[in-house]
């Protein structure tokens, strides 16, 4: 059973946009942005997923009042970051994050330029 309200649907952003190989990362525009960890149980993604809109709805509906934008931003924080989307990585290996970066400065620089000349 669902906690989500039925009415909700998260987009799921990550898997409208190339991945990584190792999954770690989206690429959008070239830039590298870091993956919800997959070992999150479904219902608990789901719940951050909907806390994480809720947040967003939050920023957007504060208009200049600059408590509200604070909390607001600190719950798109946490549910980020308990996504594994920021703050430690999720992987165990120790390879570094490059969440961010342009995906030709990186490791997956061979892999992102072969993967823009495949045909659409």
């Amino acid at each position: 059973m669902s906690l989500i309200p039925p009415d909700h649907v998260a987009a799921p952003h990550a898997g409208t946009y190339p991945r990584t190989p190792d999954g770690r990362y989206f690429v959008v525009r070239g830039r590298l942005w870091r993956a919800t960890n997959p070992a999150l149980e479904p219902q608990r993604r789901e719940i951050l997923v909907y806390e994480l809109m809720a947040g967003r709805r939050a920023v957007r509906s504060a208009g200049s009042d600059p408590v509200a934008i604070k909390l607001a931003r600190a719950a798109v924080d946490a549910a980020k970051i308990a996504l594994g989307e920021r703050g430690p990585v999720w992987w165990t290996d120790g390879a570094p994050d490059f969440n961010r970066r342009m995906a030709r400065a990186t490791p997956y620089a061979k892999w992102d330029a072969e993967r823009q000349q495949q045909p659409a």
